[in-house]
């Protein structure tokens, strides 16, 4: 699988791995319901049947009805998103996004989150000092 692999799909296919990726597993009318400005079933069929051609997703049989699950794992796909979001938005800069992220939510921040943060980049710090 490309990593940049997910970054290919249209936006109703992204919000179907969206819905996958909260569920971690949904049948096509979960799925069909989820949808913002939902388009027929058919065609969330339909689009399920690209997805599972592209490799995004695969699918298993329960009690007569398919139940589709992502087939890259949220931890990758996580990976994934963030790498595109720092590349496409903050020119690779990991900082610039670190500080955008601390801005949106300082606020909002527990002084256990802060420590947890400073831990993370100490530690960074130290694995770079190496």
């Amino acid at each position: 699988m490309r990593k940049d692999k997910h970054h290919n799909l249209s936006r109703r296919e992204r919000q179907i791995m969206d819905i996958l990726y909260q569920r971690r597993r949904a049948t096509a009318s979960e799925i069909h319901q989820a949808l913002p400005d939902a388009p027929t079933y058919s065609a969330v069929r339909a689009k399920l049947r690209v997805l599972e051609e592209k490799g995004h997703v695969r699918h298993e049989e329960e009690s007569l009805r398919y139940v589709y699950l992502p087939t890259m794992t949220r931890e990758t796909a996580r990976r994934s998103a963030l790498h595109h979001l720092i590349s496409t938005f903050f020119e690779g800069s990991v900082e610039e996004a670190v500080v955008a992220l601390l801005g949106l939510s300082a606020a909002k921040l527990e002084p256990e989150d802060l420590d947890r943060i400073q831990s993370i980049i100490d530690q960074a710090k130290k694995e770079s000092n190496r």
